[in-house]
């Protein structure tokens, strides 16, 4: 499967659309290059690997206290570091972000994900390598 996003629930757009359409056509690009035997060398990239993800501040009650801060709205994937702004309470005080190392949150205020008690999911960014590669097929 393939996500791409955020998009609201319900709204079809398509700048997404157009994203989902390329990505889809890299893959079956690769996949046609491979079974005709291309090799392919080996690379590096960067990927961001899920650390944990990170609830709304709450009540004893479980009942949501603060909400993201606007300086990290709209901001996934950007590095997020000690003492950054996070979450704002309902009273305008300014909670922080207390970590020892930057992170990079993604699915940050996503509307699906409030039931699941989910404010955004921390991430860390690093380097996978990959060998070479070529189908066995001649």
């Amino acid at each position: 499967g393939v996500e791409v996003g955020p998009q609201p629930q319900g709204v079809a757009r398509a700048d997404v659309l157009d994203k989902m359409r390329k990505i889809v056509k890299h893959g079956l690009d690769f996949v046609q290059l491979f079974n005709e035997g291309k090799e392919f060398p080996s690379c590096t990239i960067e990927v961001f690997k899920i650390m944990e993800k990170v609830d709304y501040p709450r009540n004893k009650n479980g009942e949501i206290t603060a909400i993201i801060h606007p300086k990290l709205q709209d901001q996934d994937w950007q590095p997020l570091k000690n003492g950054d702004p996070l979450f704002l309470t309902l009273d305008g005080e300014v909670i922080p972000y207390q970590g020892n190392c930057t992170v990079y949150p993604t699915f940050i205020n996503e509307a699906a994900y409030y039931e699941k008690k989910q404010a955004f999911v921390k991430t860390e960014k690093i380097q996978l390598t990959a060998k070479h590669l070529r189908s066995s097929v001649s």
